[in-house]
């Protein structure tokens, strides 16, 4: 059976996604840095294969992906880089401890997790990195910007590691939502109000599996981004094409 790694999958978006590759036959592994969360998943998931994850340490990367591959052969088929948090504020209002937490577990956390993986996908034909990014780096948002800027680089991230690992035969892609219904929009960001949070968990979850079953025009074009949902993919088209002075007033409207 084919694998997946999902971290930070004991809730939201990555135990949506755990479910949707269960369904299929995929093995699945959820690490979470949540002992709670991940006893509540093998409880109602006892097929799941779960650990203990903080994406900020080499090590336990490093042992949770050993850990992982015990049950699967030695091979991975799909990394989910999943695991975020976000706390919203303007920056001069939140913490220090609050900035350095969203780079090290959004970003730090991302590139620990593609270095880890790298032998495991580069043993399996035709393996996937999955990068989560956000509809918040296709402009800078205020309120969230230290959040905002951490997909940024995910999303860059996404584009030099497609270049590094084509050679590899690991395909590497980004999946772009808006606003969607997890504890991760339960904050006082202003565009939670004016775009409204219209995704669900499983919009999210079915965009991944898209991700990684790509069709023939996906692979010749070398495609890296996938934006989930309607509003998403408006905007995203939009910023591409429009002034960036248009796409500063848009943004302004929208998030302060």
């Amino acid at each position: 059976m084919p694998s997946i790694f999902i971290s930070g999958g004991a809730a939201g978006i990555g135990l949506a996604t755990a479910k949707r590759f269960a369904q299929d036959g995929w093995t699945v592994g959820i690490y979470d840095v949540s002992d709670e969360a991940l006893a509540a998943v093998k409880a109602e998931h006892p097929e799941f294969i779960t650990g203990k994850l903080d994406v900020r340490d080499p090590q336990q990367w490093a042992d949770a992906l050993a850990d992982f591959t015990t049950h699967t052969g030695g091979t991975l088929d799909v990394l989910d880089n999943n695991a975020g948090i976000l706390i919203a504020g303007d920056v001069v209002d939140i913490t220090p401890e609050a900035i350095k937490a969203q780079i090290d577990i959004d970003a730090l956390g991302v590139a620990l997790g593609a270095q880890a993986a790298h032998p495991y996908l580069k043993a399996t034909p035709g393996a996937h990195l999955v990068n989560i990014a956000s509809a918040s780096a296709i402009y800078g948002q205020p309120g969230i910007a230290v959040y905002s800027a951490t997909k940024f680089f995910v999303g860059g991230f996404t584009e030099a590691l497609e270049l590094e690992w084509q050679s590899d035969d690991i395909r590497v892609v980004s999946i772009w939502p808006l606003w969607a219904k997890t504890a991760l929009a339960d904050n006082d960001a202003k565009s939670t109000q004016t775009l409204g949070v219209r995704l669900t968990a499983d919009d999210v979850a079915e965009k991944v599996w898209e991700s990684v079953h790509p069709n023939k025009i996906d692979r010749l074009t070398g495609r890296t981004s996938y934006s989930v949902g309607v509003q998403t993919t408006v905007l995203n088209n939009a910023a591409k094409f429009v002034p960036n002075s248009v796409s500063r007033l848009i943004n302004k409207v929208v998030s302060q």
